[in-house]
């Protein structure tokens, strides 16, 4: 079979697979509506709107107010770098602005904030230079798990005196946006460190194999990973960087070298006209979640329980459909904050560079979901840690790491530790290939089938492992494999299998196209 006519026996399937779930789903949406949760009135066709999911409630719901200090802090910036304000001076507008918002968010509460903060400064300062500074991990985890032990600790526990504070909390629980402010604190102690004790990063061979680099501009990598000046790690510098408003609630995660770095030259990797498009394409992704919240209802499904009760096939639809519902959410959330941190000159990773339905291996997927974590991760965990050559180890540490950062609750590190045994089978399988080279055509044919194969075994791996982290929990396992290894369920679980099967084929044939544009450029 030529490669054009299995392209386009790929796309029929794959076209007739969408049409098939957005019927399905329509159906089961419309006959159990009046049994699920967190449904609202609508604004398209009178149709009810799914917000059973709190993160996306909240978000929708402040969309203006964010909107609003979106362009208030954007006015003042830009104001301010007409007047020709750099590094320390931008430093301290921006603090200022973001200290009013946190106010607003977090009441009395961003005491909390500025002690525990203050104290890592502190920490790093005297450490920093040493080969004491594992203790920054000590610290910040510790403070990770007491916050969420504690429930960001009620000013009672300090004495009946303060106990009035707790009537001042702010809108907004502090101690879940300071998840991302400890991975900012852990990210100014090491560079702090490796600043000052060692940096093995080579500037000049990076610019000449960087095509941004070399024609002037500046990437991202060159952003985080040259040291920079003692002076660049000052107290108002790293406070500006830990409540960066832009970025605070939800990231995506700057490193503290790309952060300061951008304080004194704005970002000019992204134009003006890009930036705009940028925004733009974000209006039309949320039309698109709003059209998918309105027409079918997955997370209140999940949220409701009732998809326990549903056919196997109906049980693959509504899974599936979660989580391209999470996809698209987070895509959403992160890419709105990206968009005002670019506007205002800083200049964070993208963190959903690519859709969830075009990754086939566990590597590229989590390469590409929260993508600026997995850079934090390489960064300040996986290459210390020993990188490739403790490949096997240092996943356990990273992925429990994770669920851990994320809440203190089972279900997540189950779904860390399955993930961790998905990828042994993966990273065995690609160090067996590395070492082989195949030739001949019938081998190249052999070696691309089975790929396809791993990839669909893969994604079905991919789908429980977050399932369970993210839907039915652990004690879910037993329920889904019950659920898909019976009589009925084998059918569903046999066109599951050939779907994402054709699916990494599909996948294959992008890739190839994409690497022959590059090619012919």
């Amino acid at each position: 079979m030529t490669s054009s006519v299995e392209l386009t026996l790929l796309i029929v399937y794959a076209l007739s697979f969408y049409l098939f779930i957005i019927h399905r789903s329509l159906q089961i949406s419309r006959d159990h509506y009046t049994k699920l949760y967190g449904l609202r009135s609508g604004w398209i066709f009178h149709r009810f709107n799914d917000v059973s999911d709190a993160q996306w409630r909240n978000f929708r719901g402040n969309l203006m107010i964010l909107t609003l200090v979106f362009g208030i802090f954007t006015l003042v910036a830009t104001s301010c770098r007409k007047y020709g304000l750099k590094a320390k001076g931008m430093s301290v507008v921006w603090l200022m602005v973001s200290l009013v918002y946190l106010t607003y968010l977090h009441g009395a509460c961003v005491l909390y904030i500025l002690s525990i903060a203050s104290a890592n400064f502190l920490l790093v300062k005297i450490c920093g230079r040493t080969k004491f500074v594992f203790l920054l991990w000590i610290f910040n985890l510790t403070f990770l798990i007491c916050n969420r032990v504690y429930e960001g600790y009620p000013f009672s526990l300090f004495g009946q005196n303060w106990a009035y504070l707790d009537n001042y909390r702010g809108t907004f629980r502090w101690h879940i946006c300071f998840n991302f402010v400890i991975l900012r604190m852990i990210s100014f102690g090491y560079d702090y460190h490796w600043a000052n004790y060692s940096n093995r990063f080579d500037k000049e061979k990076h610019i000449q194999r960087c095509s941004n680099c070399s024609s002037g501009r500046t990437c991202y990598q060159l952003l985080q990973e040259r040291s920079l000046e003692n002076g660049k790690f000052s107290f108002t510098i790293y406070l500006c960087y830990l409540i960066y408003a832009p970025l605070y609630i939800a990231g995506p995660i700057v490193s503290f070298n790309a952060f300061a770095s951008q304080l004194d030259t704005p970002q000019k990797t992204h134009s003006l006209q890009k930036v705009v498009w940028y925004g733009l394409r974000w209006v039309f992704s949320l039309m698109l979640m709003e059209s998918m919240t309105h027409f079918f209802y997955y997370n209140a499904f999940a949220i409701s329980g009732t998809w326990k009760y549903l056919s196997p096939l109906d049980i693959f639809i509504i899974g599936y459909g979660v989580l391209n519902f999470m996809w698209l959410k987070f895509f959403l959330l992160w890419r709105y904050f990206r968009f005002w941190s670019l506007i205002n000159g800083i200049e964070a990773p993208e963190n959903m560079p690519r859709c969830i339905n075009n990754c086939y291996n566990l590597e590229s997927f989590w390469r590409n979901w929260h993508a600026s974590f997995n850079k934090w991760l390489v960064r300040y965990m996986y290459i210390p840690l020993g990188g490739t050559q403790t490949k096997l180890l240092n996943v356990w540490v990273i992925f429990t790491f994770v669920a851990v950062w994320h809440d203190l609750e089972w279900k997540l590190l189950s779904w860390a530790w399955l993930t961790c045994i998905f990828f042994i089978p993966e990273m065995i399988v690609k160090s067996t290939t590395n070492t082989l080279k195949v030739e001949s055509s019938v081998g190249k044919f052999l070696y691309r089938e089975l790929s396809a194969v791993a990839g669909a075994v893969t994604i079905t791996c991919l789908m429980v492992a977050n399932l369970v982290g993210f839907v039915i929990g652990s004690s879910g396992i037993n329920w889904l494999l019950s659920k898909f290894l019976q009589k009925e369920g084998l059918p569903t679980l046999g066109g599951m299998f050939i779907t994402f099967y054709v699916g990494t084929k599909l996948m294959f044939h992008i890739s190839d196209a994409k690497k022959k544009h590059i090619h012919s450029r």
